[in-house]
């Protein structure tokens, strides 16, 4: 039996690399993309989930929080009273922001003084995060604004001292890059292992492989295994690409971002080996990947934050195997997230894997007999 799947991955990698066009995909698109992505991605915001941490109960502090409550853009999702519960709301993305107000902030404003405002952001989305304290500063401006007015002020009232988690510069980049380790891997791998049973039909192979000894499972395992090892390498080269091109710091520890990575392929190749069992020809498997892609990368969270897409879109996010793996990249790079820590985005893709690698099974079967 390792005989025989040893003899098949080789003609499979050969096949691959034997291909132009499949050379092609493997070898530049990695470079191509990155490096547009890389540089010429922005983000929009349409909403802003906050908590509140006011440790002064004076009628300035009122005041500005009930302004921020009353923005349409600002949904307030928590209010706390303990330094400690910040961490967590952040790293559970439950909230984008938090905003802390002094116990002195209301006495330093009616004495004549300025009060400081701190906004804790989650820095992950970088450009997220400067759009909230846009947002933020406006509403503090419109505030002094109307305190010097209604009291004669010449000087701000209170101003905005910023923090911002996992990313302190906010740059775009810190958060685009890691997602495209995860986007450009489930392209070039979904693209190849649909392609690949679809190939053997077009080209005559398949028949050649009913009069063999093999059987299905081990046919989908010499499919998997080229699958594994082209998707480690093009996860790789973006990795690199990212660390030492775009200076993306890398917080985490190699094996869990590999056994993410791992999870991650085996999800995207059990959907192209069920896409590619289906498929009768090339062209079929093309258009069966096409079809998985742009959805895939739509809501994975990688281009649009899944909080504000419509709940039964977001129920629809939890089929996607590169929602999941975003997730364990961003982590990885920016949180030096733990293995444990990102156990919940693991589970998810080995099912994912396993169903669709059963679904592939279970067609290829039913065409072999």
């Amino acid at each position: 039996m390792i005989a025989r799947l040893f003899a098949l991955i080789v003609k499979e990698l050969l096949a691959i690399i034997g291909d132009n066009r499949s050379r092609a995909v493997i070898m530049v698109t990695p470079f191509v993309q990155t490096l547009v992505f890389g540089f010429a991605a922005t983000y929009d915001l349409s909403s802003v989930p906050y908590a509140v941490f006011n440790e002064d109960r004076g009628p300035v502090a009122r005041e500005i929080l009930a302004r921020l409550e009353g923005a349409p853009a600002f949904e307030r999702k928590a209010v706390i009273d303990n330094h400690d519960q910040i961490a967590s709301l952040i790293e559970s993305k439950k909230v984008l922001m938090v905003v802390r107000i002094s116990s002195d902030f209301s006495s330093d404003v009616l004495s004549g003084g300025t009060g400081q405002v701190q906004v804790i952001v989650d820095g992950r989305n970088s450009n997220t995060a400067l759009i909230a304290l846009s947002y933020a500063d406006s509403i503090i401006t419109a505030f002094d604004e109307r305190w010097q007015a209604d009291h004669g002020r010449r000087g701000p009232p209170s101003t905005i001292v910023t923090r911002a988690w996992f990313n302190p510069n906010l740059r775009t980049q810190w958060f685009f890059v890691p997602g495209i380790v995860g986007l450009l891997s489930l392209v070039v791998t979904t693209m190849v292992t649909s392609l690949s049973i679809a190939r053997e039909r077009e080209m005559g192979t398949f028949d050649q492989l009913l009069v063999t000894p093999l059987r299905p499972f081990e046919i989908l395992i010499g499919k998997i295994i080229p699958g594994l090892f082209i998707g480690l390498f093009e996860a790789t080269i973006v990795v690199l690409i990212a660390v030492l091109l775009f200076h993306v710091p890398f917080r985490g520890d190699l094996l869990t971002l590999y056994v993410g990575i791992g999870c991650f392929l085996l999800s995207a190749i059990g959907v192209g080996l069920a896409i590619s069992s289906i498929s009768i020809t090339m062209q079929q498997g093309l258009l069966g990947a096409f079809m998985f892609l742009v959805p895939a990368v739509i809501l994975s969270g990688f281009t649009t934050p899944i909080a504000n897409m419509p709940i039964l879109v977001q129920k629809l996010t939890l089929l996607n195997p590169l929602r999941y793996f975003v997730v364990i990249l961003r982590g990885v790079f920016l949180e030096g997230a733990s293995l444990p820590m990102l156990a919940d985005q693991l589970w998810p893709m080995l099912l994912i894997g396993g169903a669709s690698l059963t679904a592939a099974t279970l067609v290829l079967r039913r065409r072999m007999y």
